[in-house]
Parts: structure tokens; sequence; C-alpha cells
């Protein structure tokens, strides 16, 4: 029925082909998972071709609704159409919800807003700021190969109790898989048996169902690589389950860094940087080590202007070292860390790891140059 792009943010894009019964169940799904209602006015911040906007093309036509679209989007554009429009769901990568930050209370939100988030692992701090300004967040995971969010956090009444920090980690999580989708498991690498649910051991998110691509175009290789046995579809993530059954993503498993023996992942180390109150953007991949084999090197983009404070934010390398080191073992904190303007991003606003590890890679190994000045 379609062919999508993936986002390309660990490699090429690759063309995914969809049927039309697996379009249809994923249109119908969305729906359900994120309760919408008939007539909602519906903000566009996902790019159709990638996933069809996780299938709220076709969704938000069978309920009626109104489609406002942008050709681009920036955190004060998408608050004024929130405004004039009266926006009431949109949807956005972790990435887009970062951008949501006023710059006065008049920019702060007259209504509530239905916000659904997937793409990326999104850190407990982003989704804690912003609720707070107005913001209803869902979370969800999927990919272009299942053609939307098949996987949802679903909110449990008692979690209202909890103060707001633990709220948001707890929504942080991936959570529980959506209705159409058959199942969903994490497997041991090396045994191929599901992990102990006990949020600790770690193994690759496998999943089938109707929704699931058939195939990648044109290229049987790629397509034999991730679809393997009675329809399982392995998707190249790292993840956890917990006790209560909730899928908590840990990293792509190319993004994973192995620094003296210990596998420690990437996104945990972000999630304490997006907490820094100068950081605006944050990325960490593996820098080549001659003495660890890899070490975590961050890159960061810090914040234009603190509104609270009404100030610059003047950050140094010590000083996100030395707060990662007081959130995180001494070695998940990233021994490298690298400034820029802007961090290199897809079409879908996902942050392009792959770039940015070539730049670790040139800058060689931290503990050769550091032999090389004792020298």
């Amino acid at each position: 029925m379609v062919l999508n792009y993936t986002s390309g943010t660990t490699s090429a894009p690759k063309g995914v082909v969809h049927c039309h019964r697996g379009i249809f169940l994923m249109a119908l799904d969305s729906l359900i998972n994120w309760s919408i209602p008939t007539c909602p006015v519906y903000l566009w911040t996902l790019p159709m071709f990638h996933a069809n906007g996780w299938s709220y093309t076709w969704g938000m036509a069978a309920v009626g609704g109104t489609n406002i679209c942008l050709r681009k989007f920036t955190g004060a554009t998408i608050l004024a159409l929130i405004e004039n429009h009266g926006v009431t769901h949109m949807c956005g990568a972790p990435v887009v919800l970062n951008m949501l930050n006023p710059t006065n209370k008049q920019e702060l939100l007259s209504r509530p807003v239905q916000v659904l988030t997937a793409g990326a692992p999104p850190p407990a701090p982003v989704l804690h700021r912003v609720e707070a300004l107005g913001f209803v967040v869902s979370h969800g995971y999927g990919l272009t190969e299942t053609a939307g969010v098949v996987v949802s956090c679903a909110w449990k009444k008692e979690w209202n109790r909890f103060p707001a920090t633990e709220r948001a980690r707890l929504k942080s999580r991936q959570g529980v898989r959506s209705v159409s989708m058959t199942e969903v498991a994490v497997l041991d690498p090396g045994t191929g048996s599901r992990v102990e649910p006990d949020g600790l051991a770690v193994g690759e998110v496998v999943m089938r169902g109707p929704s699931v691509m058939l195939g990648y175009l044109k290229n049987p290789a790629a397509t034999a690589a991730c679809m393997k046995g009675d329809g399982w579809f392995y998707t190249g993530d790292v993840a956890v389950m917990h006790p209560d059954g909730y899928l908590e993503i840990k990293d792509r498993s190319k993004d994973v860094i192995i620094s003296g023996g210990e596998n420690l992942s990437s996104v945990e180390v972000e999630s304490v940087l997006y907490g820094h109150p100068a950081v605006n953007e944050a990325a960490v991949v593996a820098r080549p080590d001659e003495f660890w084999g890899e070490t975590p090197c961050a890159f960061v983009s810090l914040k234009e202007y603190d509104h609270e404070s009404k100030r610059m934010p003047m950050t140094t390398e010590k000083d996100i070292i030395e707060y990662c080191r007081a959130a995180l073992p001494r070695y998940m904190v990233p021994k490298t860390v690298v400034f820029k303007d802007e961090l290199p991003k897809t079409s879908t606003g996902k942050i392009q790891k792959f770039v940015l590890r070539e730049i670790a890679r040139a800058m060689g190994s931290p503990s050769s140059s550091t032999l090389a000045s004792k020298l």
C-alpha cells in the first residue's frame, strides 16, 4: 500500500514496504491507543514520509479531524498555532518536546494539549518540564517498520499520587504492547531466551504482529537480517523488561558503549545531561580509547538564554563532567565533552549519532593523547 523510509539515524535510510491490512489495523490501533475522540484538531509536527506520521494521516480522516500543517517548526511557531487554531492533539519526537520552552508566562497554554511522543527514549527532565507547561504527554514506541506506535506506556491511576519527578521517570518507559500487536518480547542475545523481568537484564526487543513491514525495498539481505523465524522482527533496540511487564529501551545496539568491559547506555547518560540547567540538547557516543577500549563522549548544545536567571548560561567541560559524576557511576561519566551550536539531525528531527561517532573517532584516543603529553 505504501513505501516509507527510515530516518537514517544509524545508517542510510531504507525503504519500508507495508501492506493494506497492516496499515488499516495500525490506523485503527493508533486511535484506540491514544483514545482519540471525534473531531480533534491535530497539529502536524511529524513527517508523513516516515511511518506516515505514525499512521495519523488516515487516523485523523477516520475521526473527522482538522489537520493543521506547517513547513518548518520552532517552539514559538508550535505554541502560536496551538492558541490560534485550538489544537487538541499533536505528536512529536523528544527533540520537538525539548523545543517547547516559552519565553514568558503569556505563552503558557490556556488549555491542555494532548501530546504523543515516541521515536527515541525521552529524558525524564524534558517530560517533567513539558507537562509543567500544560501539555498532557503520552509516551509510546514504534518504528517505521511497524508503521506507528505499537508499545504504549499505559498510565496507571495510582501513579498520580507520586511526585512529579517520579511520574516523569515512569512515563519515560516505553510500556506494554498495543491491542493490535501480537507479541513483544526482550530476548537475551546469547541464548535467544526471554530475559528476566527484573529491570536489569538487557536484551534485544523483538515483536510480531499485522503491522510489521513486508520487508525492505529491493534489499533482501537487510530484510533477512531483521526478519527471523515465525514472523519475528528484530528491532536492534536494547531494552529491559520490568517486573510489572513494562518495556524500557536502554539504547540502540549500535549505540551501546563498552568501556573497560562494562556496557553502558548512552540514553541513561543523556537523560542526566538533560537535567543540567544549561544544556539544551545532548547526545553521547563512543570515543576510541587505547586503554579502556571506548569512553563516553558527550556532544551538547547550550540554551541561548536562561529566562529565570535573566542571563546567558555559562558552563565548561569540567562543569558538565562534575555534574554527571554526582549522578552516575564513574565508568558512565563522559570523559570528553564537545560543545556545538546545534547537533546534526535527520529530517525527522532525530540526532544523527553516526555523524557524531565519526567526529569522536577522528578525535583519536584520549589515553594516547595523555600519554604523549607526559612523554
